[in-house]
Formats: C-alpha cells, sequence, structure tokens
C-alpha cells in the first residue's frame, strides 16, 4: 500500500492571511474611521483690510481726514445656515465682499464631523433636506475653495479672482473621497 501525501496548507493559509492584511490596511487608509472621533478646531479672525506685501513699506503720505464715511471693511453679500446631510452639521455661512472688491466664505459656529478629503465647495445646486441633498451638489457648477480647515470654529476660504459669487446659490462641505455632502446651507441674498 503506498503512503498519501498530504499538501500543505501553510502556503494558501498564509496567502489569505497577507491578503486580509493588504485589504485591512487598504479599508482603514480609505475609510479613515478614526477621523470621526478626531476634531479639529479652527478660529480665524472676521478678515480685515489687506495688510502690506512682506519687507514693503508704505511711504505714501497719509490721507487728509474725509468727511465721507470709511467704507465698511467687509459686507455680507449673501448668508445661510448650515443643515445636516450624511452627518449632524451646524453654523452659519456669510459671503463676504472685502474693502477691496475681493471676496471671501466666512463659516461661523461650524460643528460638524470630520472625514477624509473634505472640501469647502460653492454650488448652483439646490439644498435639498435629508437623504435627498446628499448626492446633488456635483451635478452642476461648483468652485472648490480648498480642503476644510477644521470640523469646529470659525474660519475663512478666499474665492479666486476669476470666481464670480452671484453664479452660486449654495455652499457644501463636500467629501470628495465619497462624493457627498456632511452639510450644505442656501445662499440667500439681502433685498
Amino acid at each position: 500500500m503506498g503512503r498519501v501525501r498530504r499538501k500543505s496548507t501553510r502556503p494558501v493559509a498564509a496567502g489569505l492571511l497577507l491578503a486580509a492584511v493588504v485589504l485591512t490596511g487598504a479599508a482603514l487608509y480609505w475609510f479613515q474611521p478614526w477621523a470621526l472621533w478626531q476634531d479639529e478646531t479652527v478660529q480665524e479672525a472676521l478678515p480685515g483690510p489687506t495688510a502690506l506685501p512682506a519687507g514693503g513699506s508704505d511711504s505714501r503720505p497719509a490721507p487728509a481726514p474725509s468727511r465721507t464715511p470709511a467704507a465698511p471693511e467687509q459686507v455680507t453679500v449673501a448668508s445661510g445656515k448650515l443643515i445636516s446631510h450624511e452627518h449632524a452639521t451646524s453654523g452659519t455661512v456669510r459671503l463676504l465682499r472685502l474693502a477691496d472688491g475681493s471676496h471671501v466664505v466666512r463659516l461661523e459656529g461650524l460643528d460638524t464631523s470630520n472625514g477624509p478629503d473634505l472640501r469647502v465647495w460653492l454650488t448652483d445646486a439646490p439644498v435639498k433636506e435629508g437623504r435627498a441633498g446628499w448626492h446633488v451638489f456635483d451635478d452642476g457648477v461648483h468652485e472648490s475653495l480648498g480642503k476644510l480647515k477644521g470640523n469646529k470654529g470659525d474660519q475663512n476660504y478666499r474665492l479666486p479672482q476669476h470666481v464670480d459669487p452671484a453664479r452660486f446659490t449654495s455652499l457644501a462641505i463636500w467629501c470628495d473621497r465619497f462624493d457627498v455632502s456632511f452639510g450644505a446651507a442656501e445662499l440667500t441674498r439681502p433685498a
């Protein structure tokens, strides 16, 4: 009678274990679940007059006092309250025109979850309540103002010069990795 040879299962088990470790590492990198428990608070001051370039000096004489009132440092062009979408989100949004004519989006009292690849988007999409509003903001015109600086606090996002703020009707805290809104605000203009 011949001996039956058993195949070793060690290489197969080692291969499966390696595949599981690689898949777990990739899933952790992609979802970053620890970010949900890490808060990053940013407290930026209201934007003021533009400072002189570094190293430069202003040798012009000071202007004579004027009887006309000075232009305000910033004017609110549009504003709105953030509503929750994929994650609980609150705070206010103000679109400001600065004295030099540039525009800044200001988030005040922001409170949302942290997450991977969060962006601040100006969009032309309508703000919808609930799940209906989670995925609409990348359907139309949108302009990314950059990465969300922190998931809590007050922060400013300067609009690039080529961006016309009149084209946009809403702001979204957008998770670019999963194409979903964490929260959004309809921007209403004063009458």
